[in-house]
C-alpha cells in the first residue's frame, strides 16, 4: 500500500473513531492540526508522511477521555498501522509523537526523553489549535462539557501545577488562559508557527481585556 493510500485509510479510521467525540478533540480539530502540520513542515526539514501520520493521530484516544490511560493512544495507532504495513521504524515515531505532544507532559519530570523535528512540527499544529479564536471556543466548550464554571474570583490561577494537579483540576474555565493558552505562544518551535502563533495570542489577550470589561473582574492579561 502506498503511502497515499494509507492517509487515506487513516483519515477514514480517524473519522470513524472520533464520530462521537467531544467538540474540542473531535475530527474537525484533527483536521485543523493536520493542514496546519502539512503547511508548517513545507518550511521544516521534516518526513512530510510521519508528520501526517502523527497529526491524524495524535488525539485517536486522548488520555482524558479514556480513564487517563497514556498507552491506549499509541497502542492503537500501532494497531492500525502495523494492519496497513507501515514500517516498525515509522509506526515507533508516530507512537512518540503521540506520548510527547500534550502540554501536560511539560509538566512531567520524569517523562522520557523524546525530540524530532517531525514532533516539533505536530506540536506548534496541535498548540496553534489551541490558542486564538478556535482555542478560545475550545476552551469554554470543554469546560462546558466537565460541568466547570466560565469564571470565579475566588479561586486563582495556579501556575505551578504537577502534572498530576493539571490533569485534575477544575478550576474556572478562565483560569485556563492564564495556566495553559496564555503560555503556548512561547512553546512553539517552528518560525512558521511562532508567526501565527502572534496573531493569535493576541486575539487571545484582546477577548480577556473584553471579558474583564464585560464581568467586572480583573485579569491578569
Amino acid at each position: 500500500m502506498n503511502n497515499e493510500n494509507i492517509l487515506q485509510n487513516t483519515i477514514d479510521f480517524v473519522k470513524e473513531t472520533l464520530k462521537e467525540a467531544e467538540g474540542g478533540h473531535d475530527w474537525f480539530h484533527i483536521e485543523r492540526v493536520f493542514h496546519n502540520a502539512l503547511l508548517i513542515a513545507k518550511n521544516e526539514s521534516v518526513d512530510p508522511f510521519i508528520v501526517a501520520l502523527g497529526a491524524l493521530l495524535h488525539d485517536i484516544a486522548d488520555a482524558k477521555f479514556h480513564d487517563g490511560d497514556e498507552n491506549k493512544g499509541p497502542q492503537m495507532a500501532f494497531e492500525f498501522l502495523s494492519k496497513l504495513g507501515v514500517s516498525i521504524e515509522v509506526i515507533e515515531h508516530v507512537q512518540n509523537i503521540i506520548r510527547h505532544i500534550s502540554f501536560k507532559q511539560t509538566k512531567d519530570q520524569l517523562a522520557s526523553p523524546f525530540s524530532s523535528k517531525e514532533l516539533e512540527v505536530v506540536r506548534d499544529a496541535d498548540r496553534l489549535d489551541a490558542i486564538g479564536a478556535i482555542g478560545i471556543a475550545r476552551a469554554f466548550n470543554y469546560g462546558g462539557f466537565k460541568n466547570r464554571s466560565l469564571y470565579d474570583p475566588e479561586i486563582k490561577p495556579n501556575l505551578q501545577m504537577s502534572k498530576e494537579e493539571y490533569k485534575n483540576s477544575k478550576a474556572p474555565t478562565i483560569n485556563h488562559f492564564y495556566e495553559k493558552l496564555l503560555l503556548l505562544k512561547d512553546m512553539i518551535h517552528t518560525e512558521t508557527g511562532k508567526k501565527m502563533a502572534e496573531e493569535r495570542h493576541q486575539f487571545m489577550i484582546e477577548f480577556l481585556k473584553q471579558f474583564a470589561l464585560e464581568t467586572g473582574i480583573k485579569l491578569h492579561y
